[in-house]
């Protein structure tokens, strides 16, 4: 197991990347790694500690394939902090209980945002493939924030 952290700047306001995260309508136009997407009628976001954050990623080639996600807000901090934990037991190779992630925004010069992501813990085998992933995720982020 491994912290899985991602560090990424996006050329616009901590307070816009920020909103891409808990905006409902937002997240649906961005969420998910290339040939995935989240429907905006699966999506229910609360952003606050004890709220939910519910959606489900969709292959778009297969839509029978889908991945939830089911997570509780434990800390948030308007344009400065996301703490989530999700129950992921029912995934067998992840051999934790609980992923957590947090997700950190911080102002940059010229108006940027860099943001840190931190998954925990986090099956190294899996690594790879989920930096990927938000990696994909946020090449779409950077369309809809330019």
């Amino acid at each position: 197991m491994t912290d899985l952290v991602i560090t990424r700047v996006f050329d616009a306001p901590r307070e816009l990347v920020y909103r891409a995260f808990v905006d409902p309508d937002q997240l649906a136009a961005w969420f998910g790694p290339v040939g995935w997407s989240v429907p905006r009628d699966s999506i229910d976001i609360d952003p606050r500690p004890g709220g939910r954050q519910k959606f489900t990623m969709v292959n778009d080639a297969d839509p029978s394939m889908s991945s939830p996600v089911n997570a509780t807000f434990v800390e948030v901090v308007e344009n400065e902090l996301l703490v989530g934990e999700e129950d992921v037991r029912h995934i067998p190779d992840f051999g934790a209980d609980t992923l957590r992630m947090r997700i950190e925004f911080f102002d940059e010069e010229g108006g940027r945002t860099r943001l840190v992501l931190t998954q925990s813990p986090f099956p190294a085998a899996m690594a790879g493939g989920a930096r990927e992933g938000w990696g994909s995720s946020f090449t779409k982020l950077d369309k809809i924030l330019g």
